[in-house]
């Protein structure tokens, strides 16, 4: 019985607090603390709407207090909007008598979209202030985000509602076509240095054209997104030697999330495509960063020259090669899912001066890997008919960062000239004979630590200390390093001459 008295007592009570709707709160008197006084919105493009950031609101005094109003400054014309507790208030911009308890905190979450009109014309940013009631117990809390101008290249909109598309793989995908003579845009064949471009869905080089990429250009593409360089199509990117750690010269393929949180996630846009039968590629001083497959090579027709690039946080490969001809001087490849490198059924490979490394986490993964077959392709093996590697680094985070997957009903011809190679496994397979097979390997360091400055942050630089330091063979020196630094003799391994790391 005592029991049942027990639950009964509990279920009033219960039923009680239940039909409570308010709380006895006494006015704001002011008080209030902030997880911050300045909330700063990243970077983001005109009208494309910014992540999401917090702000926590404190009431430390004893009693429960009623906050009036809680608005952004500009109210209803405000381009930000915010949730406050999980409320949405008036269209986002206005919130009266929010309850806060004492010794609790609420959280209100703030977003924005809004046009490079609407910035400061001198400093291109947009601010307003959350203000937290009002007269003398007035308290604000700063908002500021930089909005870009950039020019929008877009699949355009079908009158039935569909997307334009274009066929990639026999498939119908949401893209278009560049155009030298579009009547918004211009020449879209051409990317200058003047705006960032946005890129939505896969912008498709025409049979017989060829797309320029002006030194300092920045190519931003959507998620799904990408460039698509078909048959007798060229691709040419002119970025030169910068000054600075801005990387003015530079052209950069990323994404279009700006936000810090974004800087290195992988697989945010998909690829650059160079189809079969594309021809007359040049890459020089392209950083591209967070693609699922960087430079995606479907044999072209030539040779590509890919010179003084970098290729980062890729979701599979960073450049991902099928029976291709490729000349690289430079470059350098981290972090991806599959392979930083990969040269599959067959073709033909320079490399030079290169730092091919690879710390993403799993077993799987490689800085390079070289076959001379496709499961699935018709026929199913292609020669290999030269991979040749000099003054190179292959390295990384995990035990075995070279693999070699040879067929032996193809020619696969391979060489290793004064590289510093991370190979700790077996060597009993007579592919990874180092030392005494003098006809793939000549002058291998094996598993000696290159002592990178920043592999996090992806910094390739070496100085004095480095294994790869000095051990390069002047035969095959490049003369300059990837930052236009001359090299000293004998050369250092890899793409960047060593120099003493910054305090």
């Amino acid at each position: 019985m005592r029991q049942y008295f027990l639950l009964f007592i509990f279920g009033i009570i219960l039923a009680f607090s239940s039909c409570r709707t308010d709380f006895d709160t006494v006015a704001s008197s002011g008080d209030l603390k902030f997880s911050k006084d300045t909330v700063y919105l990243d970077t983001v493009f005109k009208n494309i709407g910014s992540s999401t950031y917090q702000l926590k609101v404190y009431n430390q005094s004893k009693n429960d207090i009623s906050i009036p109003v809680v608005q952004f400054k500009k109210g209803l014309n405000s381009k930000y909007r915010m949730t406050v507790d999980g409320m949405t208030g008036k269209n986002g911009k206005i919130f009266n008598n929010v309850t806060l308890l004492a010794k609790d905190s609420l959280y209100i979450f703030i977003e924005t979209t809004a046009d490079i009109t609407d910035a400061n014309p001198a400093d291109f940013l947009y601010t307003d202030e959350i203000q937290f009631d009002s007269g003398a117990n007035l308290q604000e809390v700063a908002l500021v985000t930089l909005i870009q101008d950039a020019v929008f290249l877009y699949p355009n909109q079908n009158p039935d509602g569909t997307k334009e598309k274009i066929k990639i793989d026999g498939k119908d995908v949401d893209g278009f076509y560049l155009s030298e003579n579009d009547s918004a845009n211009g020449n879209e064949l051409l990317f200058t240095n003047e705006k960032p471009y946005v890129i939505y869905g896969y912008a498709g080089v025409p049979e017989n054209k060829t797309v320029t990429f002006e030194a300092g250009a920045r190519v931003h593409f959507h998620a799904n997104s990408g460039l698509y360089v078909g048959n007798k199509a060229s691709l040419q990117i002119n970025g030169t030697v910068s000054t600075t750690d801005k990387l003015e010269k530079e052209v950069i393929f990323e994404g279009d999330r700006l936000e810090s949180l974004y800087d290195d996630i992988p697989g945010q846009w998909k690829s650059v495509i160079f189809e079969k039968g594309s021809l007359n590629h040049a890459v020089n001083h392209l950083t591209l960063k967070n693609a699922i497959i960087g430079l995606d090579f479907r044999s072209p027709s030539n040779t590509v020259e890919i010179k003084n690039s970098q290729i980062y946080n890729c979701a599979e490969y960073g450049i991902l090669a099928q029976n291709a001809q490729i000349n690289g001087e430079n470059i350098v490849v981290n972090y991806a899912g599959l392979a930083s490198l990969s040269c599959v059924y067959g073709g033909n490979y320079n490399f030079t001066h290169c730092t091919f490394n690879n710390n993403w986490s799993g077993s799987a993964q490689f800085a390079v890997n070289l076959s001379n077959y496709m499961a699935g392709a018709t026929p199913e093996t292609n020669p290999l008919t030269n991979a040749t590697f000099n003054n190179c680094i292959i390295y990384g985070s995990a035990s075995n960062e070279f693999n070699l997957d040879k067929n032996t009903t193809a020619p696969f011809v391979y060489q290793l000239n004064n590289c510093l190679l991370k190979f700790s496994g077996s060597t009993t397979n007579s592919l990874y004979q180092f030392k005494t097979d003098t006809e793939h390997y000549n002058t291998i360091i094996l598993n000696e630590n290159p002592k990178f400055y920043n592999v996090a942050e992806n910094k390739f630089n070496i100085d004095k200390t480095s294994a790869a330091f000095a051990k390069g063979n002047q035969a095959y020196i490049i003369p300059t390093d990837i930052l236009g630094i001359t090299r000293t003799s004998p050369p250092d391994l890899g793409a960047y001459q060593s120099a003493e790391f910054p305090k």
